[in-house]
C-alpha cells in the first residue's frame, strides 16, 4: 500500500495511531503576513482544522489528537477571543476520540490562562503539563512551554516577573520581540518564546524515572521546539538545554513533537532523539492543508502527512 508524500507501508499493523495539526491561528480577518513576509490565511485556518478531524474520523483507527498549540492568532479582535477559542474547540470537538491540547503565545495573547485552559478541556487547570499513556508500552509528555512566560500569567504572578528579568538580561531591545543584535543561539530569547520552571523540570524528571521503570517508550510534547537542529533559532524554548538535559538522562525518550516554527523541521540529536516539528495549518493557500496522523510501532513513530504536513519515518537509534 502506497501513502501520500512518498511514505511505503511496511506491511505491519501499528500499535496505534494519533491525528496531529499544529497553529491553527485561526481569526475572522482578512489573510495577513508574517513579519518576515510569510502568507498566512487567518479565515482559511479552520477549514484545515475541519479537513483534519474528518480525515481523523474517516480514518476509523486513530485512537486520540495532538494540538501542538496556537488554536487562534494573536491579531485576532480582543473582543472576539472568547468567541474565536470557542469555536476552533468546536471544531477539534467534532473529533470522534479525545484531543490533548497544548498552549501556544498566541492562544495566551487572546485570552490569560485562567479562561484558557478550561475552555480546552485541561484536566488541571492550574497547570498545563501532564501526561498519559494510550497503550501500557507508550507514554507521552506534555510540556508547559509558556510555564515561565511575560504573557499569559497575572503581571504580579512569579513566572511573569522570572520572565521580564530573563528577558531584561538576555535581549537588549526595547521591543522583546525583537532579536536585532542578538547573536546565534542567544536569538531564542523573544517575548513570544518562553521556558520550563523548576516544579515543571523536577516533574518531567521524576515522569521520565517512572516511564524507565515501567519501561515504557517517551514521546515528549511542547509547542515550542527542543532543540535548533529542527527550528529557526528564534523559535526556541529558553531552557531548552535544560529540558534536553533531563531527557537525555534517560533511554526511554523516542521522540519530540512540536509546533510554533511554522515551516517545520527535523533533526535526529546526538543522542539519538528525533525531533519533528510540524508544519502550520495557518500558511495553508486555500485549498491546501497542512495535517497528518502517526502510525506507532514498536520501532518507529510513522508520520503520514497530507499536502504541506511532509511525511517523515522516525526510526528509533536507541
Amino acid at each position: 500500500m502506497s501513502y501520500p508524500n512518498g511514505l511505503v507501508s511496511q506491511g505491519m499493523q501499528p500499535l496505534f495511531s494519533f491525528g496531529v495539526i499544529t497553529d491553527v491561528q485561526y481569526a475572522d480577518i482578512p489573510d495577513g503576513r508574517s513579519f518576515l513576509g510569510v502568507p498566512r490565511y487567518y479565515r482559511n485556518s479552520i477549514l484545515v482544522l475541519q479537513k483534519a478531524t474528518q480525515n481523523w474520523n474517516n480514518h476509523q483507527n486513530i485512537s486520540f489528537a495532538l494540538n501542538l498549540g496556537d488554536i487562534v492568532d494573536g491579531y485576532c479582535p480582543k473582543d472576539q477571543s472568547l468567541e474565536a477559542v470557542k469555536k476552533v474547540v468546536a471544531e477539534f470537538d467534532k473529533f470522534n476520540g479525545h484531543v490533548y491540547h497544548m498552549i501556544g503565545n498566541h492562544c495566551l495573547y487572546n485570552l490569560p490562562r485562567s479562561k484558557l485552559l478550561p475552555l480546552m478541556s485541561f484536566s488541571n487547570v492550574d497547570r498545563a503539563y501532564y501526561d498519559f499513556s494510550p497503550i501500557p508500552e507508550y507514554r507521552f509528555v506534555v510540556l508547559d512551554g509558556y510555564d515561565i512566560s511575560a504573557i499569559g500569567w497575572p503581571h504580579d504572578h512569579p513566572h511573569t516577573i522570572d520572565a521580564v528579568n530573563l528577558l531584561n538580561e538576555k535581549n537588549p531591545n526595547l521591543e522583546k520581540n525583537s532579536p536585532d543584535g542578538l547573536v546565534d543561539l542567544e536569538r531564542r530569547f523573544l517575548k513570544f518564546n518562553g521556558g520550563v520552571g523548576k516544579e515543571q523540570l523536577k516533574w518531567l524528571d521524576k515522569t521520565l524515572q517512572d516511564a524507565t521503570k515501567s519501561n515504557q517508550k517517551v514521546v515528549v510534547c511542547c509547542h515550542i521546539p527542543l532543540d535548533p537542529g529542527a527550528s529557526s533559532k528564534q523559535a526556541l524554548l529558553w531552557n531548552y538545554d535544560e529540558v534536553m538535559d533531563v531527557i537525555h538522562r534517560y533511554d526511554c525518550v523516542k521522540v519530540c513533537l512540536a509546533g510554533h516554527a511554522h515551516k517545520g523541521g527535523h533533526f535526529l540529536d546526538s543522542c539519538g532523539v528525533y525531533h519533528r516539528v510540524l508544519e502550520a495549518a495557518l500558511e495553508c493557500p486555500p485549498g491546501t492543508n497542512a495535517f497528518g496522523y502517526i502510525d506507532v510501532y514498536e520501532d518507529r513513530l510513522s508520520l503520514i502527512g497530507t499536502d504541506r504536513m511532509a511525511s517523515s519515518e522516525m526510526v528509533f537509534n536507541h
